[in-house]
Order: structure tokens, then sequence, then C-alpha cells
């Protein structure tokens, strides 16, 4: 069994993969602030979902204390580090930019010194499919230009995907950065679409379509995005070692750049008829302009990811990856109501 180090385990992807890990014997040392960025609450159940778990280690403090952090691995000697701490959202980044400055660039150079000083076997870190910003061509390949990015958000994964290959070039720590495309599933994050468009249904309140709802994205469901991290654990970036023209690997560092995507975009009116027959309500439609930093489409070309491990992504149903969601949102909810 291996011993992973999971940055934001208390966050939505983080929750999920840990789980898994652990489900799968793995040892797991886990790190979350559990920060007030959205209901901490919501956090600490992901947390006590967890807590019977002997093979999990959860340490509460923020990646932006260096010290600590470089402790902590110091004690756990981490072979496999899952770094996903990092301050979500595009549009609170227009808010708060200075949040995503210390969550996002002081808090990934902090994980990258402490794995610096701390060799691991493979460092695996967020990145995001906003670093494609407005490009036009679809899908979007990891060998596009990225360097157009139109939210802070976007500017700060962009610059964590540079900080770990300088880092990987400097002091050979093999790395995956993982772009991912709108991520969706149980114990989902309050301010994504999602979360907001069934609690809206439910309550018979309207729901905010931007961009006139032409808006298309490449929805990943949280159980598949999982299940392609930890396949890619065991594929570390070696020099020579490319899987073909369409690779990312970079031919000065054990660096590799993947999309987690299925490349199945679906539009956002599509997407809302199936919060709408899920939760068997239909919805009160605010038709609204694109929000700053949004971009119209996103998708992914999943070769890479497919060429790497040897088949094609796992692509959940929209339809059922919403009634997942759905269910586990009214489960939730009367648990909390109960007394």
């Amino acid at each position: 069994m291996t011993r992973f180090l999971i940055t934001g385990h208390a966050g939505f992807i983080g929750f999920h993969t840990a789980r898994r890990l652990l489900d799968d014997g793995h040892d797991v040392v886990g790190i979350d602030s559990v920060n007030a960025y959205y209901d901490p609450q919501l956090k600490r159940d992901r947390l006590n979902e967890l807590s019977d778990r002997p093979k999990l280690v959860s340490h509460e403090f923020s990646i932006e204390d260096a010290g600590r952090l470089k402790e902590t691995f110091e004690e756990h000697r981490p072979e496999i580090v899952v770094h996903l701490a990092a301050q979500a959202g595009v549009r609170y980044s227009i808010e708060q930019p200075e949040s995503y400055v210390r969550a996002n660039l002081v808090g990934t150079c902090n994980v990258l010194e402490a794995a610096r000083w701390n060799p691991v076997r493979h460092l695996m870190l967020a990145s995001s499919s906003s670093v494609y910003g407005m490009n036009t061509k679809v899908p979007f390949s990891e060998t596009d230009k990225a360097d157009n990015p139109v939210s802070l958000y976007a500017a700060t994964k962009k610059a964590t995907e540079a900080l770990s290959h300088s880092y990987a070039h400097l002091y050979g720590i093999p790395t995956t950065a993982f772009r991912f495309f709108t991520v969706y599933g149980p114990w989902g994050r309050p301010d994504m679409a999602l979360f907001k468009f069934v609690r809206a249904i439910e309550q018979g309140e309207p729901i905010d379509v931007y961009g006139g709802g032409e808006m298309r994205r490449d929805f990943t469901y949280i159980d598949d995005l999982v299940a392609a991290i930890l396949r890619l654990s065991d594929i570390v970036p070696q020099a020579g070692e490319s899987v073909g023209e369409f690779d990312t690997l970079s031919p000065v560092a054990p660096h590799r750049v993947v999309n987690l995507g299925g490349g199945t975009p679906v539009g956002l009116l599509d997407f809302i008829g199936a919060v709408e027959s899920a939760v068997g309500k239909n919805a009160k439609r605010n038709i609204l302009p694109m929000q700053p930093g949004d971009v119209v489409q996103t998708s992914a070309d999943p070769s890479l990811l497919t060429a790497l491990t040897g088949e094609a992504p796992p692509a959940t149903a929209v339809e059922d990856g919403v009634r997942a969601f759905v269910e586990w949102w009214r489960a939730y909810q009367a648990r909390a109501t109960q007394p």
C-alpha cells in the first residue's frame, strides 16, 4: 500500500479522493484549513464521514503555513502527494484577489518547497480548464496555447503549472498537473451551479441562467475524476517516455499536464433540464448575460489521458450524475434538520 498526502481533503474533490484511497487500503494524510469560503459545516461533515478510518491522519492548518507544512511532510514522508487545496471560484476571484494569491500561489509554492526537501515519488496537483480562456478551438488539447486567462483564478492555475514545472526541472520532482473540467456530484460545493439550481428549484425560487443559456460545459462526474487521478498516480512522468506528439511531457523536466474530462460538453439548458427531471419540478429561469471571467464553452480532448491509461476515460451520463447529486442533497438536508 502507498502513503498519500492530500491537501484540501475536506474539500469536494479532496474528500472523494481520500475516501476512495482509504477504501482501497492506502494510508492517507490529509491537510485542510476548513476555511469559511463556504459553510465550514459541510467540510466538517465530509471529515466526519472519514472519521472512523484508522488509515487517515487529519491535520487542520493552512498550506500558507510553510513551517507546519514542512513539519508534516517530514513526519509522514508521503510517497505520493495530491495537491488539491486552493481558493476556488472564478467569480469570487474578482472580489477577493488577494485570497487567490495567498492560497494558490504562496500555498502552492510551499507545497513545492516541502516536496523539494522531502522527495516524493509523484507530485500531482490541480489546475483547471479555465486556463484555456477564450480559446475557440474545441476540444481543448493540452498542447493548445493557454496564455490568455480571463479570470484571476485561471491566472493562478496557469501559474501553478509554471511553478511546478520549474521545480520539476530544478529539483527533479516528477509532477503531473491536472486540468479539471466542471466537476460535479454528491458532496459538491454550494457555490457551484448544480448545488444552487437544486436548492432554488426545491424552494420554488428562480435560478440565474447566465449567457442566455447558450454556454456549454464538459461536465465531469466526481467518481470518474477520482478514478482518473488514481490511474495516473502510478504513471510517473519520466524523461524520454512520451506517448505521442500530443503528449505534454516536458523536454527538460519530469513534468506533464493532463486534461481530466470526458470530451462530451453539454448545453446549459440541457443540464438544467436534467436537474428539473431529477428534482421533479420545473425551474423558474432568470435569463442573464455572461458574467465577467466566464467562457462560452469548455470541452476536453481526452486523447492524452486515454493514451496514458490505456483506456477511454469513464463518462457517467449527466442525467445519472445529477440524479445521484439530488439524492445525496435530499438525504443531507433531511439529516441536517433532524433534532
